[in-house]
C-alpha cells in the first residue's frame, strides 16, 4: 500500500494502538459517510490483528451506508454497554469533543486518539493526528493502516471508497488530485466496487426524500447578486413527507449547481429552538471562517454551525455575514 500523505507521522496513533486492550471507535453525530466508512474500515482493520474492538456513536448509522460489511455492529445511543471494557477511544472525522455527543462518562479515564481532516479541529485528544491537506478522514485511515502494515480486504476497502467518494462530492471539489484517483484505484483493486457504492449512496432514494426535495426547492432563493444561493426544511417538511434528517443529503448541492453562485447556505432544523446551518463554497471562499465565527467549523470550502432562534432570525443573523465574505 502506497500513502496518500508520506509526511504524515502516525507513530504516536500506533503506540497508543498497541498499548490499548479495548478500543471504541467512534464518529460525530448525525454521522456521514466518511465518518461511518472510516469507522467500519478501521474496525475491520484492528479486528484482523486481534484487537477487542466496538462500533458506537450518539446516532444510528446512515441508511444509505447500511449495505456496508460491519455496519449493523455499531451501536448507537448515549449508552455504551461495553464502557468498561474499553481504555481507548478512536474519535474519526470529528472537529471538536462536543460533536461526538456523548456524556462525560465515555471518556473519563481513557485515551483518546483524535483522527480528523477538518481545519477547525483544535487537537482535543491525548493523541492528535489532524491534517486539513487530507481530502477525507478515509485517506487518513488508508494512511494509518499502511503505517500498520495491514493489509486491505474488500470489507475494507469498501467503506473507505465510499469515504473517499462522498468527501470529495464524487471527485469534484478542488482537493481532489492524482493522488486522489490512485487511491480510489487500490481501493477497487482491494475489493471496493464503485458501482454498488454509487447505487447505495445515490440511487436508492426514498419517494419521502424527493418530496421533501420539492419542498426544500420551492424555498430556494438566490441573494448578494445572485452570487449566495439559500434553501431550508421545516419539521413541518418532514412532517407532510414523512422524511427525516438523512433524507437532506444533498440538498445543498442544488444551490451549490447554480451557475454564478458562490456560497450556498442550507437551513434544516437541529432541536426545538435551534438550527443546522451548512455552508458550501466556491472561488477559494472560506467558508470555515464564516462558519467559526459562528460558534462552528468545517473546511475552506465545507462548514457548519449550530443558531438558536425563528427561522427568519437566523437568516438575518447569517445573510450580513455571507454578503461581508462574498465582498471580501
Amino acid at each position: 500500500m502506497k500513502t496518500f500523505i508520506d509526511s504524515t507521522d502516525w507513530s504516536s496513533v500506533a503506540d497508543a494502538l498497541s498499548r490499548a486492550d479495548g478500543i471504541v471507535i467512534i464518529t460525530h453525530k448525525n454521522p456521514d459517510s466518511d465518518g461511518i466508512g472510516s469507522q467500519i474500515a478501521l474496525f475491520h482493520a484492528l479486528k484482523s490483528i486481534g484487537k477487542s474492538v466496538w462500533m458506537h456513536n450518539c446516532d444510528s448509522v446512515p441508511r444509505i451506508c447500511r449495505y456496508l460489511d460491519g455496519s449493523a455492529l455499531a451501536t448507537s445511543g448515549d449508552k455504551f454497554n461495553h464502557l468498561s471494557d474499553v481504555d481507548t477511544v478512536v474519535s474519526l472525522d470529528c472537529g471538536a469533543k462536543s460533536r461526538l455527543a456523548m456524556p462525560d462518562s465515555f471518556f473519563s479515564g481513557k485515551t483518546v486518539i483524535n483522527i480528523d481532516h477538518h481545519a477547525s479541529n483544535r487537537g482535543f485528544g491525548d493523541v492528535n493526528v489532524v491534517d486539513a491537506s487530507y481530502c477525507a478522514t478515509g485517506a487518513m485511515v488508508f494512511d494509518l493502516l499502511s503505517y500498520l502494515h495491514i493489509d486491505l480486504t474488500p470489507a475494507m476497502a469498501a467503506p473507505l471508497y465510499v469515504a473517499l467518494m462522498t468527501d470529495t462530492a464524487s471527485f469534484r471539489l478542488s482537493t481532489v488530485d492524482a493522488r486522489v484517483f490512485h487511491l480510489a484505484a487500490e481501493l477497487v483493486e482491494s475489493g471496493a466496487d464503485p458501482a454498488v457504492a454509487s447505487k447505495a449512496i445515490y440511487g436508492s432514494n426514498s419517494f419521502a426524500r424527493l418530496e421533501l426535495l420539492k419542498l426544500s426547492l420551492d424555498t430556494l432563493e438566490l441573494h448578494d447578486e445572485k452570487a449566495s444561493a439559500w434553501l431550508h426544511v421545516t419539521d413541518d417538511m418532514y412532517d407532510l413527507t414523512s422524511a427525516d434528517t438523512e433524507d437532506t443529503e444533498g440538498f445543498i448541492d442544488y444551490g451549490r449547481g447554480i451557475a454564478g453562485v458562490a456560497i450556498t447556505v442550507f437551513i434544516r432544523p437541529s432541536s426545538d429552538d435551534s438550527w443546522k446551518i451548512s455552508f458550501r463554497g466556491a472561488n477559494s471562499l472560506d467558508v470555515g471562517s464564516l462558519a467559526s465565527e459562528l460558534g462552528g467549523g468545517g473546511h475552506r470550502y465545507a462548514a457548519g454551525c449550530i443558531q438558536h432562534g425563528t427561522l427568519d432570525e437566523v437568516k438575518a443573523r447569517v445573510r450580513p455575514l455571507v454578503a461581508r465574505l462574498l465582498s471580501s
